[in-house]
């Protein structure tokens, strides 16, 4: 008769303090799946791209504001600090902590964008009253609106899953109450945001099934809006004239100078990149010759500095982002990480699409930042946040049991199951 194997006299002690957290911290992320690393990893890869750059892109108009070359990068790399862990915290979270906390945050958000809109707290940047000063802090409640819309459309879409096939029931009640949060940052002017708002709502009830005949009444609503607020606007009428005008490539006169000014010289920038670039920190188009050279038009240093290999590269990132975001939505196992995984999917790759294509000549200066790159704490904040609530859904639900099993195996001196044994 085999005789037991005898436990272990000498167990090894459990480790403690600072190296028993890192254990713990170790096992946490070791148990995720490939698609929450995917995203983790090509996040944090933008984010520190955009440090890069943001320093690189910065330092003449930094130098003229503040007499420091340093001080918009050392803001941004401020907001980093404080978006990522902000992105690992929220990763953490359960969706049910995202649905109790959506109206409060819509609510919140729009109360923001009210006073932005209605009272002399706004802030008027480039045409364009998107901006809020409170005490020292200035922040734009419309991105804030983005992160709300993003919990609320999985808190609604989790209500109202059975009635999707339905327009009045279903749809309706959804495009009424995010069109009014779009249009209080409509209010404000800036077209951009709107676009990419408008865009990320009904994108996302595509994505998730609402089939396509229930979302044209909205489409073409939007379109003409659109087109309403575009005319109604000389600034926009000039920016959108501009874009179809020859006058754009050869030059121009008087006001037509002007207003082609920077989609001339972000051409000029790319061009002068050529297929390797000019090297880091060498762009000429950064001494005031590119307005919103670290913000808007950041692509277009990308390209002079990094060249052609620099623009691919960052390209490419994206191309990876949304699949690792396309992959979080097609294995989400709810109906609000579906909508959640959507929004934020066809809210960073819309915008990224857009501000690419604007430095490339294909749309009209629009003034939306490239996500994760491009200066702005508001902005670099609330993505992070977003992509930390695609991160909670791209959690693997039963990891944390695999761990504690595997942990208490290791404890009783007995082998842990294997995969193939479940």
């Amino acid at each position: 008769m085999a005789t037991p194997p005898r436990a272990n006299r000498n167990p090894e002690p459990e480790p403690t303090g600072v190296s028993a957290s890192r254990i713990r911290l170790g096992r946490v992320f070791r148990v995720e799946s490939a698609d929450y690393f995917l995203l983790l990893g090509t996040t944090l890869f933008l984010v520190v791209f955009g440090l890069v750059m943001v320093l690189s892109a910065s330092v003449v108009q930094s130098h003229l504001e503040d007499e420091s070359f340093f001080a918009q990068a050392l803001r941004q790399g401020l907001f980093a600090v404080f978006g990522i862990p902000i992105m690992l915290i929220a990763s953490r979270m359960p969706e049910k902590f995202w649905m109790r906390l959506a109206w409060p945050t819509l609510i919140l958000a729009c109360a923001l964008q009210l006073l932005v809109v209605a009272t002399p707290l706004g802030i008027e940047v480039g045409g364009n009253t998107n901006w809020i000063q409170l005490g020292p802090m200035q922040f734009q409640p419309s991105e804030l609106i983005k992160v709300a819309l993003v919990m609320w459309l999985g808190l609604i879409v989790t209500k109202k899953e059975a009635l999707l096939g339905d327009f009045v029931h279903g749809v309706l009640p959804i495009v009424l109450v995010g069109g009014g949060a779009i249009g209080l940052v409509l209010l404000g002017g800036d077209l951009g945001t709107v676009m990419i708002m408008g865009s990320m709502l009904l994108g996302a009830l595509f994505l998730i099934g609402v089939r396509l005949r229930l979302l044209l009444p909205p489409i073409f609503a939007a379109i003409v809006l659109f087109v309403i607020v575009a005319v109604s606007s000389e600034n926009r009428m000039r920016r959108i004239t501009s874009f179809l005008d020859a006058n754009c490539e050869s030059g121009g006169t008087g006001d037509a100078i002007s207003d082609c000014w920077q989609i001339q010289h972000g051409s000029f920038a790319l061009a002068n990149g050529g297929i390797f670039g000019v090297g880091l920190g060498n762009s000429a188009a950064k001494w005031s010759w590119l307005p919103a050279a670290d913000n808007d038009f950041i692509f277009a240093i990308i390209g002079e500095e990094l060249g052609l290999i620099g623009a691919i590269v960052i390209i490419a990132m994206f191309v990876v982002l949304a699949v690792a975001l396309g992959r979080v939505l097609r294995g989400a196992r709810t109906p609000f990480g579906r909508a959640a995984s959507a929004a934020v999917l066809v809210w960073i790759i819309g915008q990224a699409c857009v501000n690419i294509g604007v430095v490339l000549g294909v749309f009209p200066v629009l003034g939306v930042p490239l996500p994760l790159v491009s200066a702005g704490g508001t902005a670099l904040l609330t993505t992070l946040f977003a992509i930390g609530i695609v991160l909670s859904v791209a959690r693997d639900p039963e990891a944390p049991a695999r761990a504690a099993a595997r942990a208490a195996a290791r404890k009783s001196g007995r082998p842990a199951a294997s995969r193939t044994a479940r």
